[in-house]
């Protein structure tokens, strides 16, 4: 046993445990024997941890008796003071306590609730570090459920300046105290941490929330009780056009109408006179999830514009629509070069959204198919084709895992398919159509590392082969990893 200098506590070098002087509890786990100090990690224990690697949601990673440790705010090439709080079937979570041997990456996060909040996970690590990390979770991905070391993974194409670019937040609202508050959720609970300035997103999404949050504590609108499931207004939802400068508010109400509605409009509108669209989205259900599937036009029109490359958007409030235009220019141009169209293809733009990616390769194919599960997505993505003279491009509602198998089964063979599915993935069946029909190049859009190398996996067990593999980071500050991967159906598997 040694005295660590600086820590009240002892640390055993054989086991690599530090034990808090003085206390009782302390002494007695000294007189473990051996064998139970090598299988357990007792809640409370503090451990010295070398950080090897950051996990998906961006915590370190490192390995303590066979477990694998994960430990917020620790960066890969340090070595932590941590206390475990839990442990698992094969793994612990453990608090940072202190950091012995910082990394040369760590700086000081600007956000003033950066460790409260739980928005951004790597405010932390300096920017070019991260994309260097985000590459890493792509390599170990694909190196765990498909096998393959050496794949073709380019650099991690970044933002010149990585802030204040997120053009849409949507914020849940509290009556505590007499005031109601906005913001996040704290990670792993219940508890609302008011975000204000918040740093990555744009001022003026910002000013928005922050304006109507005052004008609805101003007029004493009610706000959702979830315990009691009383009171109207859950969340507020802002949404700005970064070219055309377009505004749209969005209040989510659990009741199909709201007090003073008229009231809150006229505030609104003095308020924020970059106000194009107010709508109110009704969500009735005892649900976590924030969107209602109906939505009224309060004021003004039912869909803002955006403007990318020349390209006009119309975002309705319920449509998807990328966070980050300035990113979305470069996943697009990728996606283009993934494609290498040449004016005779078809092309099945999978999960649509508004047609964004559709429409960006419109120019340079015979034919673009898309689909999208929300009517509103559809009917904008119509009207985007329509608004920018593109006449190549057609768009239905319907699950992509329904109607793609069913025109494969009648014969139908695209020439490319592009998926840009949810965080889930592929379904089953998308993957199974997509492996009978044979498509000479697939282009994958993920937004989740874990399951873009689950479903590589089958598809190249299927007879696919990846060309390359770019990440994209959309959303700097976070632990999240987008990535365009290019598949070849591969013919001597065939």
């Amino acid at each position: 046993m040694k005295w660590e200098k600086g820590l009240p506590v002892w640390y055993d070098g054989r086991t690599g445990i530090f034990l808090f002087a003085g206390n009782r509890q302390g002494k007695e786990r000294k007189k473990m024997n051996k064998a139970e100090q090598s299988v357990r990690l007792a809640e409370g224990q503090v451990i010295r941890l070398p950080v090897r690697r950051m996990g998906i949601n961006g915590e370190g990673i490192g390995y303590f008796r066979k477990k694998v440790v994960f430990v917020e705010g620790a960066i890969p090439g340090e070595t932590v003071l941590a206390r475990v709080f839990e442990e698992g079937r094969g793994f612990v979570r453990a608090r940072l306590l202190r950091v012995l041997k910082p990394s040369t990456h760590r700086r000081e996060p600007p956000c003033p609730v950066y460790e409260e909040c739980g928005g951004c996970q790597l405010q932390h690590i300096d920017y070019p570090f991260q994309l260097r990390l985000k590459r890493e979770l792509l390599k170990e991905a694909f190196s765990r459920y498909t096998g393959l070391k050496n794949l073709p993974i380019a650099p991690a194409v970044g933002m010149d300046d990585p802030w204040r670019y997120r053009n849409k937040a949507q914020l849940p609202l509290k009556r505590i105290g007499g005031r109601v508050k906005m913001g996040m959720y704290s990670v792993r609970s219940h508890r609302l941490i008011e975000m204000g300035d918040c740093a990555v997103q744009h001022p003026e999404v910002n000013r928005t929330l922050e304006e109507a949050r005052r004008v609805v504590e101003e007029l004493e609108i009610p706000i959702y009780d979830e315990r009691k499931h009383t009171g109207s207004l859950r969340h507020l939802v802002a949404r700005i056009g970064l070219q055309t400068g377009e505004v749209q508010l969005v209040l989510i109400s659990r009741t199909p109408d709201l007090p003073r509605e008229e009231s809150l409009v006229k505030r609104l509108r003095e308020c924020l006179p970059r106000l194009a669209s107010i709508v109110l989205n009704v969500n009735p259900r005892r649900t976590s999830a924030v969107w209602g599937e109906r939505s009224r036009v309060l004021w003004g029109a039912d869909a803002i514009r955006e403007v990318l490359d020349e390209r006009i958007y119309a975002l309705s409030a319920p449509s998807f629509f990328q966070l980050n235009p300035v990113q979305t220019v470069k996943l697009y141009d990728e996606v283009r070069r993934a494609a290498s169209l040449t004016g005779r293809e078809t092309v099945v733009d999978a999960y649509c959204g508004v047609g964004t990616i559709g429409l960006w390769l419109a120019p340079e194919a015979g034919r673009v198919i898309g689909m999208d599960t929300v009517p509103e997505a559809v009917r904008d993505a119509r009207e985007n084709a329509r608004r920018n003279g593109i006449n190549n491009a057609e768009y239905h509602v319907g699950r992509a895992e329904e109607w793609l198998p069913r025109r494969v089964s009648e014969g139908f063979r695209p020439d490319v398919v592009i998926v840009d599915p949810p965080r889930t993935g592929l379904g089953g069946e998308l993957i199974d159509a997509l492996i009978r029909v044979k498509v000479p190049r697939l282009i994958y859009v993920s937004c989740n590392p874990s399951t873009l190398a689950k479903d590589s996996a089958r598809l190249l067990e299927g007879g696919y082969r990846i060309g390359r593999i770019v990440p994209v980071d959309m959303f700097p500050q976070t632990s999240h990893v987008e990535a365009v991967c290019t598949l070849e159906w591969d013919g001597e598997k065939a």
